[in-house]
């Protein structure tokens, strides 16, 4: 059954990549849900093409979207999707953002896809069946001391008004960790964790469609993501760290210094 899920989400993924890829470099219409929070016709269209995927294969599931929101038919199951992961480079003509899709059951995720469209990278993890990238099982790093890491953080859509801005979270790593970076995408930040590209990840005001997929992924890679505190990660929560797993407990201490 699972891998019947899998095709589904593999399917969706790839289908709204291609309309990403088609699109890339001629976006035309950029609405604004917020100061400086973008939607574009691009993202819409991979809403819609998911949708029509995931309703053709599991009519009776429920979906959670980022750009419409939730379709609930009362299902164990629901499908958490960001149609595009990144606006705001995509946008730009920045070549970072994806596809992010998951399934969870029961409260759990079982499922994840995340598609990098430009280099043809596709995450995916099948709970219990390792991660993998394309074709490939991928590992998380080796890297057991903080200041050997390369991080990767972002910042909310809020970040102009909020008084919890992630500046300080920022500086304190900045300062601790060998190198951040900030790439704008959170799904593609946490896979290339279970890859073993990135050693660690922080984030504040994500949503689940942000990190439902790839926190799975990196669970099944050996990594492991939590609240800021150290407790178990709640995805309708607005926080997140993710490492490795060896540097894990040091990222706590240095989120512990700063604002929550």
């Amino acid at each position: 059954m699972r891998s019947r899920f899998l095709k589904t989400a593999v399917q969706a993924a790839k289908a709204a990549g291609a309309i990403q890829k088609k699109s890339y470099g001629r976006v035309r219409n950029i609405d604004y849900k917020g100061e400086i929070n973008l939607v574009t016709e691009v993202d819409r269209a991979c809403e819609e093409k998911i949708l029509k995927i995931l309703r053709t294969n599991h009519p009776d599931h429920d979906i959670l979207t980022e750009e419409t929101g939730a379709h609930l038919k009362g299902s164990d199951y629901k499908w958490i999707v960001d149609p595009l992961d990144g606006t705001t480079n995509y946008a730009h003509g920045y070549p970072c953002f994806c596809v992010s899709i998951a399934l969870e059951h029961e409260g759990r995720i079982i499922a994840g896809v995340v598609y990098h469209p430009i280099l043809d990278e596709l995450f995916w993890s099948v709970r219990g069946g390792g991660a993998f990238l394309n074709k490939k099982k991928i590992r998380v790093s080796s890297i057991k001391a903080l200041n050997r890491a390369l991080l990767a953080t972002g910042f909310a859509y809020d970040v102009h008004t909020a008084k919890n801005d992630n500046i300080d979270h920022f500086t304190n790593f900045l300062k601790t960790a060998q190198a951040v970076r900030r790439d704008g995408a959170a799904a593609i930040d946490m896979c290339y964790i279970a890859c073993g590209r990135f050693d660690g990840f922080w984030e504040l005001g994500l949503k689940p469609w942000d990190v439902a997929a790839a926190s799975l992924i990196l669970e099944e890679a050996g990594g492991r993501s939590t609240l800021f505190d150290g407790k178990r990660l709640d995805l309708y929560a607005d926080q997140i760290v993710a490492s490795n797993g060896f540097i894990h407990r040091p990222m706590v201490a240095i989120l512990a210094r700063g604002k929550r």
